[in-house]
């Protein structure tokens, strides 16, 4: 339950919450800034600053995003990032920002210091806490057993004077995964499973937490266990959880060095009440895909009976650059470039780190021969073509895309078509050079998995 007091409020029922964390990235600090100002002047104080985290992630590779640069947007987003700077040093924030500042023109800046809710399960989110963030995809860090939602601009300028948030108490969709998930299936593809369940495409999850749950989720690592909270965005969801357990403990200790006790109230109550309870066998599923326009319009892979040819892939983001994504896209780059497969001919392939401790981690496993082997450009940490704004967004209508992002509305990547697929797809659909499963990439070349 989210509230634990004598008190506590029923079902739809409001209030304010103490958020433990706050965080805010170059989109909003602007103009969470003009309405703080606006209102305090001079005067303006932010509640315990130590407990703000802010973020330069969206924006840091403008200098190669053909849109900004074609439609005169570079100055405005040079402006965006002088106010979140001048925020962030007038009140001592913590920033995670670019990796070399952004001036118009230079040609050599490249990255971030992370993607803001990657960077946060990695460094700050425990569980129990609750987090707020100004972003669809706060629920990220619900993985590690906290309560985590995106809010507006203006929610989020309430926070930073008050630390408190407004919350309706939602109801809970449990999603229990039950069975074993099948040799090369990942949470990506689980995803885009519950996404194109009638229920869920008729608005079933709207508003709900999903509390993900089951033999399947207990196996899964903390990152797998985030692209299910991530994604709650596109589920319809308020945000995503999952009851912290010994495999959140490894992930705290092992990212952080931190020991984190759990307590009994960090899970749901024996007999808890839930809006529905689903169960999912996955023994059942196999690769997915999501067509063009909406994250809802998937598809078992095996099932598509037109060819689909590709001009880009693309490999990175919140949902899909964190460490386990890259142990999946090695994987299969590692199995081609020992055959000596490269990138499909007409293909481009982009692979963009989440964080620079996904970087740094990639490097010293030795990861990157691979990755050049096969053809791979390699990105730093940033949102990038996600946020159309950078490498891997298409530039032509007629363009098609396979892409580990989240979502695939038109125009969210530039102008061509984007498929939604898993890290190891996306990765063996640039080797083939058109949506293909990695066992049926390996089947191609004679290799039965």
């Amino acid at each position: 339950m989210l509230f634990r007091s004598p008190a506590e409020p029923a079902l739809g029922e409001g209030g304010f919450v103490r958020a433990d964390r706050r965080f805010i990235h170059e989109y909003y600090t602007g103009m969470c800034a003009h309405l703080l100002h606006g209102a305090f002047g001079e005067a303006l104080a932010l509640h315990d600053p130590a407990s703000i985290v802010s973020f330069e992630d969206h924006l840091s590779y403008v200098h190669r995003s053909p849109v900004h640069l074609g439609q005169g947007l570079v100055g405005g987003v040079l402006a965006l990032s002088r106010a979140h700077r001048a925020f962030v040093q007038r009140f001592g924030l913590r920033d995670h920002g670019y990796l070399q500042a952004l001036e118009a023109g230079d040609a050599g800046n490249t990255g971030s210091e992370g993607i803001s809710h990657a960077v946060m399960a990695e460094a700050y989110a425990l569980p129990g806490q609750l987090l707020v963030g100004t972003d669809s995809h706060t629920p990220h860090s619900g993985a590690l057993g906290c309560v985590a939602f995106g809010v507006g601009t203006t929610d989020m300028a309430n926070a930073f004077v008050t630390g408190a948030v407004r919350l309706t108490v939602p109801p809970v969709l449990r999603v229990e995964l039950d069975g074993t998930l099948p040799p090369g299936l990942t949470a990506k593809d689980l995803v885009l499973h519950l996404l194109a369940l009638p229920e869920i495409r008729a608005g079933a999850g709207v508003g709900k937490v999903f509390e993900f749950a089951g033999p399947v989720v207990r196996a899964l690592g903390t990152d797998e266990r985030a692209t299910l909270t991530n994604m709650t965005a596109e589920l319809g969801g308020f945000t995503g959880m999952v009851e912290p357990d010994a495999e959140t403990l490894r992930f705290i200790r092992e990212r952080r060095g931190v020991e984190v006790v759990l307590e009994d109230w960090m899970c749901s109550d024996a007999g808890a009440p839930y809006d529905s309870v689903w169960r999912i066998d996955c023994s059942t599923l196999s690769p997915m895909v999501a067509r063009p326009g909406d994250p809802g319009n998937g598809v078992a892979l095996n099932t598509l009976t037109e060819r689909v040819s590709l001009d880009i892939a693309y490999a990175g983001s919140c949902t899909a650059g964190k460490q386990e994504d890259f142990d999946h896209y090695h994987a299969v780059f590692a199995w081609a470039a020992q055959r000596g497969l490269r990138v499909a001919e007409g293909v481009k392939l982009y692979l963009q780190y989440g964080t620079v401790a996904v970087r740094d981690r990639c490097v010293a496993l030795g990861y990157p021969a691979a990755f050049d082997a096969v053809g791979a450009e390699m990105l730093q940490p940033a949102c990038g073509a996600c946020a159309n704004c950078g490498p891997g967004a298409s530039t032509d209508a007629g363009q098609v895309t396979v892409s580990a992002v989240n979502r695939n509305f038109p125009g969210r990547s530039g102008p061509g078509s984007v498929w939604l697929a898993s890290p190891p797809t996306v990765a063996a659909s640039a080797i083939a050079g058109e949506l293909l499963s990695f066992r049926d990439l390996q089947a191609r070349y004679g290799v039965v998995p």
